[in-house]
């Protein structure tokens, strides 16, 4: 269902912290004009945990509004609260994503039995497709790939795909084996995604696509046309840009970056997220010279 450059869209807040309703719309423009084949509403990069849940849902019918069917949508709607998860999961659906995006539970560390457990709980609650997003990095929870696999298995048709953000490449290959080569398997890393497509995945939902939307999807264009040459190419030019981004606390310096690519792009980040440091800015501003945006 989903492949290519997907943008884990920034959510642009006004100086009084307020959500910018314009900026967001003209953002979403902006990444569909640029080639992005989907957008991802209100993920980690989105902020999504400093947003009340009227406001998370509301930023997600902006961007389904806006986006009018051009691309899917994709509505980060996970949470530690199985109970919260199924409320998240009807919200996404109401406001009319294409599909969910759900990290297992996290701080409450569930045993893989305990993810397994919520993760039924969605599917029997299930009105949108769900992609299972692994990030052990931010969860403390690893879903293994024999718990993916008993997940995605037990439940035909509700799980359709994952964004792999472990760093564990070799469970490409895991995942391939025990699901498919169908199954579809999204890169959570910009940095790996070269390796990642190579091994079977087909796309990235990204973070750096927020501010170079057009190489991002060319990149994903040679990979999936098996252009290897093209794509490393692509590979070399961006690979300081991913790693900039996270020289500081995320998404500092991607919205550092979006006001260097598109000045005027509002500067906020709620609290407790902050601007990035003078290293930080450095970094960016070097990785977006060495990728021709400035």
């Amino acid at each position: 269902m989903f492949s290519g450059s997907i943008p884990a869209l920034v959510t642009p807040f006004a100086a009084d912290g307020a959500f910018d309703e314009a900026a967001y719309r003209d953002l979403i423009e902006w990444q569909i004009a640029e080639g992005s084949s989907a957008l991802v509403s209100c993920g980690t990069t989105g902020e999504a945990a400093t947003l009340s849940a009227t406001e998370h849902f509301h930023v997600v019918a902006v961007c389904v509004g806006q986006a009018r069917g051009r691309v899917p949508v994709i509505a980060g709607a996970g949470s530690n609260d199985t109970r919260v998860a199924v409320d998240n999961l009807h919200a996404a659906k109401a406001a009319g994503a294409d599909a969910a995006l759900m990290v297992p539970p996290y701080y409450n560390r569930p045993s893989q039995d305990g993810i397994a457990h919520h993760f039924a709980t969605m599917a029997d609650a299930a009105t949108l497709p769900i992609i299972l997003y692994n990030v052990p990095s931010r969860t403390v929870t690893d879903i293994l790939p024999a718990t993916l696999a008993r997940i995605v298995q037990a439940h035909p048709g509700v799980f359709v795909g994952v964004k792999d953000a472990s760093g564990v490449l070799a469970r490409v290959s895991e995942h391939r084996a025990s699901l498919g080569a169908d199954f579809c398997q999204l890169s959570g890393n910009d940095d790996l995604a070269l390796a990642f497509n190579a091994m079977g995945g087909v796309g990235c939902i990204s973070v750096s696509a927020n501010v170079a939307p057009r190489l991002c999807a060319e990149f994903q264009a040679a990979c999936q046309a098996g252009d290897h040459a093209r794509a490393l190419e692509y590979q070399d030019r961006l690979f300081p840009l991913h790693t900039a981004l996270f020289t500081d606390a995320s998404p500092g310096p991607v919205k550092y970056a979006m006001t260097r690519v598109r000045p005027g792009f509002p500067e906020t980040l709620r609290p407790p997220m902050t601007w990035p440091g003078d290293a930080s800015r450095a970094a960016v501003d070097a990785a977006l010279a060495h990728a021709g945006l400035v």
